[in-house]
């Protein structure tokens, strides 16, 4: 590793560090001071400041005609969103999880993702379908305005300063929203910072640009949502972390996805190695979600440690495939036959015990 990779790979982690902690200190005082909860804020504010980088990358990546980075920048960032950071920031501390996420939002995303694995379904997304994704985009951006409103009017006694403190207000608020923008800056250079180097270091390694995508950018461009979830988590707003997290894999399917595909000159190509493995991996990650945050509307550390384990297994899996090593058959089996059944009875069970506790 040259100086110059380890300078862009150690300068980006600082700026994102310095960024998590602006945008969630401004977006925690936002919420407070606009009646909002912490929870739309995180599926709104932050989760759109966390998913730039990712929109930068791929519309970037898809101008430039490397639709394969594109792709797999979206659909591994989406999978490292719920597997490591949500894993990590469970290690950290055990997350609540409120009732309106498992009921409205973590449903949204499942839905998302599978319009978006059926619109990619015949090896493309097209223009057209780009624009569909977007369209779905306004419409959940509109019902999250409209839960935030109808929240504002129910604490509206309480939030609402007295008029010769407006000025105060107006002013408070301003300098939220200048704490929102600085923090989604930072997280954007260190984000472009720490890619370069992630890239320069995955190309010196020989992995292709949709190992590269998959892993080394999908990570990289997942990094302001791990630096703000974990410093939510610590600072306990929680809801924040979960939030994020939930509206990132969203915005990156509707926004990042759609906006690629509307700017590339003849939509995107999408691998089969992406249709019939990462895809089919990303939706069965959304589908986990919903059994493990509706029982007892929490994730453990165990929880968290069994999405850290299962994102290390998918690395794993996608290094050996790119190395051609012999040992990715038996890596197959066992996880074919063994790990994801006994894990999927395992989560039924979970699932089945947490319904019944709540009739």
């Amino acid at each position: 590793m040259t100086l110059l990779t380890a300078g862009y790979l150690f300068a980006g982690l600082a700026l994102l560090i310095l960024g998590a902690e602006c945008l969630v200190r401004g977006a925690v005082r936002l919420a407070t001071l606009l009646g909002i909860s912490p929870l739309v804020i995180g599926l709104t504010v932050v989760a759109f400041g966390t998913s730039a980088p990712e929109a930068a990358v791929s519309i970037k990546a898809s101008l430039s005609g490397s639709g394969d980075i594109a792709v797999g920048n979206v659909v591994g960032s989406s999978i490292a969103n719920i597997l490591l950071v949500l894993g990590l920031s469970a290690l950290v501390a055990p997350l609540a999880v409120s009732r309106q996420l498992i009921r409205r939002d973590v449903p949204v995303m499942i839905v998302t993702g599978l319009l978006a694995f059926a619109l990619a379904w015949n090896g493309q997304i097209s223009r057209l379908d780009g624009s569909v994704l977007l369209v779905c985009l306004l419409a959940y951006t509109a019902l999250l305005i409209i839960v935030s409103q109808r929240e504002k009017r129910g604490q509206e006694g309480n939030a609402l300063a007295p008029k010769q403190r407006a000025r105060a207000a107006a002013l408070h608020a301003l300098l939220c929203l200048l704490t929102i923008l600085a923090g989604l800056g930072l997280l954007t250079v260190g984000s472009d910072w720490l890619i370069k180097g992630a890239v320069n270091l995955g190309r010196a390694l020989g992995l292709s640009e949709l190992i590269i995508g998959l892993t080394v950018i999908a990570v990289g461009t997942s990094l302001p949502e791990l630096a703000t979830s974990l410093l939510a988590v610590l600072k306990g707003e929680r809801d924040i972390s979960v939030g994020n997290l939930v509206g990132s894999c969203i915005f990156n399917l509707l926004l990042v996805l759609g906006a690629s595909a509307v700017v590339a000159t003849d939509g995107l190509s999408i691998s089969p190695n992406v249709l019939t493995f990462d895809f089919p991996v990303m939706l069965a990650v959304f589908i986990a979600c919903f059994p493990i945050f509706f029982s007892g509307y929490r994730i453990s550390r165990w929880e968290g440690l069994l999405f850290l384990g299962y994102y290390l297994s998918y690395i794993l899996y996608l290094v050996m495939f790119s190395s051609g090593l012999p040992a990715i058959a038996l890596l197959r089996h066992a996880m074919s036959w063994y790990v994801l059944p006994l894990t999927g009875a395992t989560l039924a069970v979970i699932f089945l015990r947490a319904w019944q506790r709540q009739r």
